[in-house]
């Protein structure tokens, strides 16, 4: 059954084209590829078609595993990654205390490697410009439009909002498909420029990552996905609640009056604000300690009792009646449950 449907949430056809002409660079078999993939070769043959984005996510996943390169194999071998490399760039800087600080490590982390792809951060007055220097290589404008692509919609993840360029300039001029390129970007893409750069607002460098190891392991299960659609909603009271505990606190938590300082609020202020999103401190508390506490079970090599002393219980029989009332399983049948065992 093919599944190229082109409805929903979709994306110019032009965009796989340019990831099935990368794969057959690299000795991969088109015809059976698309034919797994359910992808209607008719489509493809149509310059104003579009792909399903579950499709077209499928099928940059497929490219990766079999070129075993999260450049897709684009690079010639000057950029490629293994698979796993971007998680381990994600874990380096989820940490981080401002977008500045994230964005300067995370550039900096493929140079470990040896990957080719330089990129910088310039601040300047008004203006914080990431410029890219992309080497002569084969798809060298499909990697260079790839990277700034990525770029944006990480980072707007690590704060939790969209990041809107004021815009964003390319070394090369435009392709035939470059208007339906320039969809994907949310702000004005100038072609033939002496640079490749995206200029942003000074401003989002002092953000706050509102993210923490916990969403990143649940992002990290489908970060393209996450990543092409770019759904980051404008990050509410809980979340900033929540960020200023896991980065500044760990499993403990502050008095709320420290997080009304925090927040520049009045406790009756923020005691209002969170009743008119239906939450409370304590919720934000309990829905915390549950997070942790399923990422925890995890891990097989930590025992119950040993968790709960992490969430910060002093006996392991409350912290079952507390697991229980959160998921309505107690934390053993849960954790059975996660690895599949029947016993």
């Amino acid at each position: 059954m093919q599944k190229s449907v082109v409805t929903g949430t979709s994306l110019p056809v032009a965009v796989a084209l340019k990831v099935l002409q990368g794969a057959a660079r690299t000795g991969i078999d088109l015809p059976r590829l698309v034919s797994e993939l359910g992808l209607d070769p008719g489509i493809l043959q149509d310059p104003a078609a579009r792909i399903d984005r579950r499709v077209f996510i499928d099928l940059m996943l497929a490219v990766m595993r079999q070129t075993e390169d999260e450049f897709m194999g684009f690079g010639q071998g000057l950029y490629r990654t293994r698979p796993g490399t971007f998680s381990m760039m994600a874990h380096a800087v989820i940490n981080c205390a401002t977008l500045e600080h994230a964005m300067r490590r995370s550039l900096s982390f493929y140079e470990l490697f040896g990957v080719q792809a330089v990129a910088r951060l310039d601040l300047r007055e008004n203006e914080a410009v990431i410029l890219f220097n992309v080497g002569p290589v084969e798809f060298r404008e499909f990697i260079t439009e790839t990277l700034v692509f990525l770029s944006i919609r990480f980072f707007g993840w690590l704060i939790g909002k969209p990041i809107v360029p004021m815009r964003i300039t390319l070394d090369f001029p435009p392709s035939p498909e470059a208007e339906q390129y320039k969809e994907l970007f949310p702000c004005p893409v100038l072609y033939g420029q002496s640079r490749s750069q995206i200029v942003l607002d000074r401003g989002y460098m002092e953000l706050p990552l509102v993210q923490n190891p916990l969403s990143l392991s649940k992002f990290l299960k489908d970060s393209l996905a996450q990543l092409i659609d770019g759904n980051f909603h404008s990050v509410g009271l809980p979340a900033q609640i929540r960020a200023i505990i896991s980065k500044e606190y760990g499993n403990n938590f502050p008095d709320f009056q420290v997080i009304c300082e925090k927040l520049n609020m009045t406790p009756q202020t923020l005691r209002r604000r969170l009743k008119e999103g239906n939450t409370s401190y304590q919720e934000i508390k309990d829905s915390i300690r549950k997070d942790a506490s399923i990422y925890y079970l995890s891990k097989p090599d930590l025992s119950i009792d040993e968790i709960a002393m992490l969430m910060g219980f002093s006996e392991a029989s409350s912290f079952h009646r507390a697991f229980k009332k959160w998921t309505g399983k107690t934390p053993s049948a849960f954790r059975k449950e996660m690895f599949n065992d029947p016993d």
